[in-house]
Protein backbone atom coordinates (compact mmCIF):
# COMPACT_ATOMS: atom_id res chain seq x y z
CA UNK A 1 0.00 0.00 0.00
CA UNK A 2 1.03 3.59 -0.49
CA UNK A 3 1.59 5.62 2.66
CA UNK A 4 -1.36 7.94 2.06
CA UNK A 5 -4.41 8.25 -0.15
CA UNK A 6 -4.54 10.82 -2.92
CA UNK A 7 -6.79 13.79 -2.17
CA UNK A 8 -9.73 13.96 -4.57
CA UNK A 9 -12.53 16.46 -5.01
CA UNK A 10 -14.93 14.38 -2.94
CA UNK A 11 -12.44 13.56 -0.18
CA UNK A 12 -10.97 17.03 0.24
CA UNK A 13 -12.22 18.47 3.51
CA UNK A 14 -13.77 21.86 2.94
CA UNK A 15 -14.74 22.50 6.56
CA UNK A 16 -12.18 22.07 9.35
CA UNK A 17 -9.54 20.75 6.92
CA UNK A 18 -6.99 20.47 9.74
CA UNK A 19 -8.99 17.55 11.09
CA UNK A 20 -8.55 15.61 7.86
CA UNK A 21 -6.00 12.84 7.57
CA UNK A 22 -5.15 10.86 4.44
CA UNK A 23 -2.45 8.77 6.09
CA UNK A 24 -3.17 5.07 5.56
CA UNK A 25 -1.91 4.13 9.01
CA UNK A 26 -4.49 6.45 10.57
CA UNK A 27 -7.24 5.20 8.27
CA UNK A 28 -6.46 1.52 8.88
CA UNK A 29 -6.21 2.01 12.64
CA UNK A 30 -9.72 3.45 12.76
CA UNK A 31 -11.13 0.76 10.46
CA UNK A 32 -9.55 -1.96 12.60
CA UNK A 33 -10.86 -0.40 15.81
CA UNK A 34 -14.54 -0.24 14.86
CA UNK A 35 -16.25 -3.10 13.00
CA UNK A 36 -19.62 -1.34 12.74
CA UNK A 37 -20.04 0.72 9.60
CA UNK A 38 -22.67 2.24 7.34
CA UNK A 39 -22.64 1.54 3.61
CA UNK A 40 -24.31 3.93 1.21
CA UNK A 41 -25.66 2.77 -2.16
CA UNK A 42 -27.54 4.47 -4.97
CA UNK A 43 -30.17 2.09 -6.29
CA UNK A 44 -32.47 3.13 -9.13
CA UNK A 45 -31.42 6.72 -8.53
CA UNK A 46 -32.35 6.67 -4.84
CA UNK A 47 -29.94 6.67 -1.86
CA UNK A 48 -29.87 3.82 0.66
CA UNK A 49 -27.74 3.36 3.76
CA UNK A 50 -27.39 0.05 5.56
CA UNK A 51 -25.54 -0.71 8.81
CA UNK A 52 -23.29 -3.76 8.78
CA UNK A 53 -19.94 -5.03 10.04
CA UNK A 54 -16.72 -4.50 8.10
CA UNK A 55 -13.22 -5.88 8.35
CA UNK A 56 -9.98 -4.99 6.67
CA UNK A 57 -7.46 -7.25 4.97
CA UNK A 58 -4.39 -5.36 3.78
CA UNK A 59 -5.64 -2.67 1.38
CA UNK A 60 -9.23 -3.91 1.10
CA UNK A 61 -12.35 -3.60 3.23
CA UNK A 62 -15.02 -6.32 3.17
CA UNK A 63 -18.62 -6.63 4.32
CA UNK A 64 -21.22 -9.34 3.90
CA UNK A 65 -24.92 -10.08 4.19
CA UNK A 66 -27.73 -12.19 2.89
CA UNK A 67 -27.70 -13.07 -0.80
CA UNK A 68 -31.35 -11.99 -0.77
CA UNK A 69 -30.33 -8.44 0.16
CA UNK A 70 -31.43 -6.01 -2.54
CA UNK A 71 -28.70 -3.55 -1.57
CA UNK A 72 -25.92 -6.14 -1.77
CA UNK A 73 -27.17 -7.47 -5.09
CA UNK A 74 -27.30 -3.97 -6.55
CA UNK A 75 -24.04 -2.91 -4.89
CA UNK A 76 -21.80 -5.19 -6.91
CA UNK A 77 -19.89 -3.20 -9.51
CA UNK A 78 -21.39 0.14 -8.47
CA UNK A 79 -20.05 3.12 -6.58
CA UNK A 80 -20.53 2.89 -2.81
CA UNK A 81 -19.60 4.96 0.22
CA UNK A 82 -18.54 3.44 3.54
CA UNK A 83 -18.34 5.30 6.84
CA UNK A 84 -16.90 4.17 10.16
CA UNK A 85 -17.19 6.48 13.17
CA UNK A 86 -16.05 6.14 16.78
CA UNK A 87 -17.58 8.55 19.29
CA UNK A 88 -15.01 9.55 21.93
CA UNK A 89 -16.73 12.32 23.85
CA UNK A 90 -19.25 15.15 24.08
CA UNK A 91 -17.67 18.62 24.02
CA UNK A 92 -19.59 21.20 26.04
CA UNK A 93 -18.75 24.81 25.27
CA UNK A 94 -19.89 28.17 26.63
CA UNK A 95 -22.24 28.71 23.71
CA UNK A 96 -24.49 26.39 21.80
CA UNK A 97 -22.65 27.13 18.60
CA UNK A 98 -19.38 25.68 19.83
CA UNK A 99 -20.70 22.46 21.34
CA UNK A 100 -19.19 19.52 19.51
CA UNK A 101 -18.08 15.90 19.82
CA UNK A 102 -14.72 14.19 19.83
CA UNK A 103 -14.60 11.40 17.29
CA UNK A 104 -12.53 9.39 14.84
CA UNK A 105 -14.05 8.62 11.47
CA UNK A 106 -13.18 7.23 8.05
CA UNK A 107 -15.14 7.69 4.83
CA UNK A 108 -14.27 5.59 1.80
CA UNK A 109 -15.45 5.75 -1.82
CA UNK A 110 -15.10 3.28 -4.65
CA UNK A 111 -16.60 0.57 -6.78
CA UNK A 112 -17.65 -2.53 -4.84
CA UNK A 113 -16.67 -5.96 -6.11
CA UNK A 114 -18.12 -9.36 -5.29
CA UNK A 115 -16.01 -12.23 -3.97
CA UNK A 116 -17.20 -15.17 -6.08
CA UNK A 117 -14.73 -17.99 -5.43
CA UNK A 118 -16.17 -20.25 -2.67
CA UNK A 119 -12.75 -21.04 -1.17
CA UNK A 120 -11.79 -17.36 -1.03
CA UNK A 121 -15.17 -16.42 0.41
CA UNK A 122 -14.85 -19.14 3.06
CA UNK A 123 -11.36 -17.97 4.02
CA UNK A 124 -12.38 -14.33 4.31
CA UNK A 125 -15.46 -15.08 6.41
CA UNK A 126 -13.32 -17.23 8.69
CA UNK A 127 -10.88 -14.34 9.08
CA UNK A 128 -13.78 -12.05 9.91
CA UNK A 129 -15.02 -14.27 12.75
CA UNK A 130 -11.54 -14.99 14.09
CA UNK A 131 -10.66 -11.30 13.87
CA UNK A 132 -13.32 -10.60 16.48
CA UNK A 133 -13.05 -13.86 18.45
CA UNK A 134 -9.63 -15.48 17.90
CA UNK A 135 -9.87 -19.21 17.28
CA UNK A 136 -13.67 -19.37 17.29
CA UNK A 137 -14.22 -20.32 13.66
CA UNK A 138 -12.30 -23.57 13.96
CA UNK A 139 -14.63 -24.71 16.76
CA UNK A 140 -17.85 -24.09 14.86
CA UNK A 141 -19.77 -26.68 12.88
CA UNK A 142 -18.47 -27.01 9.31
CA UNK A 143 -20.15 -24.73 6.79
CA UNK A 144 -22.93 -26.23 4.71
CA UNK A 145 -22.60 -25.48 0.99
CA UNK A 146 -25.84 -23.53 1.26
CA UNK A 147 -24.31 -21.28 3.94
CA UNK A 148 -21.89 -19.78 1.43
CA UNK A 149 -24.53 -19.58 -1.29
CA UNK A 150 -26.78 -17.66 1.07
CA UNK A 151 -24.04 -15.14 1.84
CA UNK A 152 -22.90 -12.28 -0.41
CA UNK A 153 -19.43 -10.91 0.24
CA UNK A 154 -18.48 -7.51 -1.16
CA UNK A 155 -15.15 -5.74 -1.05
CA UNK A 156 -13.69 -2.30 -1.68
CA UNK A 157 -10.09 -1.35 -2.37
CA UNK A 158 -8.63 1.42 -0.22
CA UNK A 159 -8.00 3.93 -2.98
CA UNK A 160 -10.18 6.96 -2.25
CA UNK A 161 -11.12 8.22 1.17
CA UNK A 162 -10.00 10.10 4.25
CA UNK A 163 -10.05 10.10 8.01
CA UNK A 164 -11.38 12.94 10.13
CA UNK A 165 -10.53 13.29 13.81
CA UNK A 166 -11.51 15.74 16.51
CA UNK A 167 -9.98 15.68 19.99
CA UNK A 168 -9.49 18.06 22.87
CA UNK A 169 -11.71 20.57 24.61
CA UNK A 170 -14.09 23.28 23.44
CA UNK A 171 -13.00 26.11 21.18
CA UNK A 172 -14.88 29.08 22.54
CA UNK A 173 -14.80 32.68 21.44
CA UNK A 174 -12.24 34.57 23.50
CA UNK A 175 -14.78 36.81 25.22
CA UNK A 176 -16.82 33.80 26.36
CA UNK A 177 -14.02 32.44 28.57
CA UNK A 178 -14.93 35.12 31.12
CA UNK A 179 -18.48 33.75 31.48
CA UNK A 180 -19.41 31.70 34.60
CA UNK A 181 -20.38 28.67 32.52
CA UNK A 182 -18.95 25.17 32.95
CA UNK A 183 -17.25 23.83 29.83
CA UNK A 184 -15.31 20.66 29.15
CA UNK A 185 -15.53 17.14 27.78
CA UNK A 186 -17.66 14.17 28.81
CA UNK A 187 -15.65 11.14 27.61
CA UNK A 188 -17.53 8.31 25.93
CA UNK A 189 -16.32 4.70 26.08
CA UNK A 190 -17.89 1.61 24.53
CA UNK A 191 -17.55 -1.29 26.96
CA UNK A 192 -18.65 -4.92 27.10
CA UNK A 193 -20.50 -6.62 29.92
CA UNK A 194 -20.34 -10.16 31.29
CA UNK A 195 -21.23 -12.83 28.69
CA UNK A 196 -24.83 -14.05 28.79
CA UNK A 197 -25.04 -17.76 27.90
CA UNK A 198 -27.74 -19.12 25.63
CA UNK A 199 -30.19 -21.04 27.87
CA UNK A 200 -30.07 -23.88 25.33
CA UNK A 201 -26.33 -24.43 25.76
CA UNK A 202 -25.54 -28.02 26.67
CA UNK A 203 -24.92 -28.41 30.42
CA UNK A 204 -21.23 -29.28 30.06
CA UNK A 205 -20.38 -26.50 27.58
CA UNK A 206 -18.54 -23.64 29.21
CA UNK A 207 -17.57 -20.29 27.73
CA UNK A 208 -14.29 -20.46 25.76
CA UNK A 209 -11.44 -18.04 26.39
CA UNK A 210 -12.32 -15.87 23.40
CA UNK A 211 -15.60 -15.16 25.19
CA UNK A 212 -14.40 -14.79 28.77
CA UNK A 213 -11.34 -12.77 27.72
CA UNK A 214 -13.04 -10.75 24.99
CA UNK A 215 -11.91 -7.15 24.83
CA UNK A 216 -13.00 -4.41 22.51
CA UNK A 217 -10.30 -3.03 20.26
CA UNK A 218 -12.29 0.15 19.67
CA UNK A 219 -11.96 1.94 22.99
CA UNK A 220 -11.17 5.62 23.07
CA UNK A 221 -7.51 4.84 23.76
CA UNK A 222 -5.64 6.11 20.70
CA UNK A 223 -2.40 4.32 21.53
Amino acid sequence: MTESLTVTDRTRLRRSPKRGDFDLTTICTILDAQPLCSVGYVIDGKPYVTPTLQWREDNHVYWHGSSASHALRQGEGTEVCINVTILDGFVLARSGKHHSVNYRSVTLFGKAFKVEDPAEKHAKLARFVNGLFPGRYEGLRPEHPQDLKATTLLGLKLEEGSAKVRSGGPNDEEADYALPIWAGVIPVHLVTGPPIPDPRNLPDVGAPSHVTNFQLHHSSDRS
